[in-house]
């Protein structure tokens, strides 16, 4: 069977593979537990001009999108009398990963032939090289307040990887979209 080789598949599954990045979900910071379902909230970024992100545009998108998630979720936006009050921000560590190429450039070399992976006297102490990898560790948190107790509900956190600056809102933007899913799912499991 003569199959062609099709370069604009392959590179659509090369590029879905390269865009999958997980984000894990970490609930915690449970004052009081949840004893209704809310109906009205309040940003207190948007109320107050705290920016979340250290990027004033991404910031934005970002309260955009909290917004327009928990209204699609049937919650509605109350700045006078809300009861709920949600606060988000991020923690965005730069970080470097180290890998260390343990592939010898010598492996059939003499009588190294059998056994291409271990130290060769001959040719001194090679140091294998290290290549390093930037990347940046990014927490996008939610601080869901019960303005009537003056205590949290909870606080949920979405943590992600993030290799590129081009992709950085959009990676933030998805774990955004989860953490929020977090909170909506708790929220409508609640019985009034």
């Amino acid at each position: 069977m003569n199959k062609k080789f099709n370069l604009p598949y392959f590179l659509l599954f090369v590029g879905l593979l390269v865009s999958c990045n997980s984000v894990e979900i970490f609930v915690e910071n449970k004052e009081v537990p949840f004893q209704k379902t809310y109906t009205r909230f309040v940003l207190v970024n948007k109320e107050l001009g705290i920016l979340g992100f250290k990027d004033q545009l991404l910031d934005q998108k970002v309260q955009l999108a909290l917004e327009a998630q928990l209204v699609d979720a049937g919650l509605v936006y109350d700045a006078k009398q809300p009861d709920l009050v949600i606060r988000y921000y991020s923690n965005e560590d730069l970080r470097q990963r180290e890998r260390v190429n343990t592939m010898n450039p010598y492996s059939f070399w003499g009588m190294r032939m059998y056994d291409p992976w271990s130290f060769n006297p001959m040719m001194g102490n090679l140091r294998s090289p290290v290549t390093r990898t930037n990347y940046e560790l990014l927490q996008v948190i939610l601080d869901v307040i019960d303005p009537a107790q003056d205590k949290y509900l909870m606080t949920i956190t979405g943590v992600t990887e993030v290799t590129s600056s081009k992709s950085k809102s959009r990676i933030a933007l998805k774990a955004l979209e989860k953490t929020t899913d977090t909170f909506i799912q708790v929220n409508l499991t609640q019985k009034n």
